[in-house]
């Protein structure tokens, strides 16, 4: 992945009109967080791909590994031009997601990527995700990407919604994903960010 500088610091920010004690803060993640966040993700998995991936690779998720995977990833972050998000409510993650420049092959495109997006199964349907993926596309339109794209599987009907809410469309891509020795579908949804709108719109 190539470098792309960071133009704008992620600053703290919280979903009006939710009560003090569950507002939904936004922040960088530190190495702090990578135990946390991979509590997230790994409950998310268990929970959002259940009957969709094999339950034995589920199972085996680890935690510790999985926080140690995160702390490289986070390393690495502002070289790749990767943004991490946390998301916290009275002080405790209950959620992650991380942006990045589109991967396509073995090299990057302007376009950004969703790479993540996890909540934990108790926090869904309460703001959390939709502040998460707020928080991303306002990252992306402060970095200039033309478009932000990302890949969900394609049985997962919940998270298909989710994105379509928010003004994603699915643009016909799909691809397979092997995992735990079975091979799903992914698809491929994106927004156009309003840079770019702006910019269709003053042609025509």
């Amino acid at each position: 992945m190539s470098p792309h500088p960071l133009h704008v610091p992620a600053p703290d920010s919280a979903v009006p009109g939710e009560p003090a004690a569950r507002q939904v803060r936004l922040r960088r993640m530190t190495d702090a967080d990578c135990e946390a966040v991979a509590a997230v993700r790994v409950g998310g998995w268990r929970h959002a791909y259940a009957g969709l991936m094999p339950q034995e690779y589920l199972d085996a998720m680890d935690e510790t590994a999985d926080a140690g995977r995160r702390r490289a990833q986070l390393a690495a972050a502002d070289r790749a031009g990767v943004v991490h998000l946390v998301a916290e409510t009275a002080g405790e993650v209950v959620g992650w997601g991380c942006y990045g420049p589109y991967r396509e092959e073995d090299t990057t495109t302007g376009d950004g990527e969703v790479y993540a997006l996890y909540v934990r199964p108790e926090r869904i349907g309460t703001g959390v995700g939709r502040a998460l993926l707020t928080g991303l596309l306002s990252r992306a339109e402060a970095d200039g990407r033309p478009a932000l794209l990302l890949w969900v599987l394609k049985d997962n009907a919940r998270a298909r919604r989710f994105y379509e809410k928010a003004g994603f469309t699915a643009d016909g891509a799909q691809e397979p994903f092997e995992v735990g020795g079975a091979v799903v579908q992914e698809v491929r949804y994106g927004r156009r960010l309003s840079a770019a709108e702006a910019a269709a719109d003053s042609r025509g």
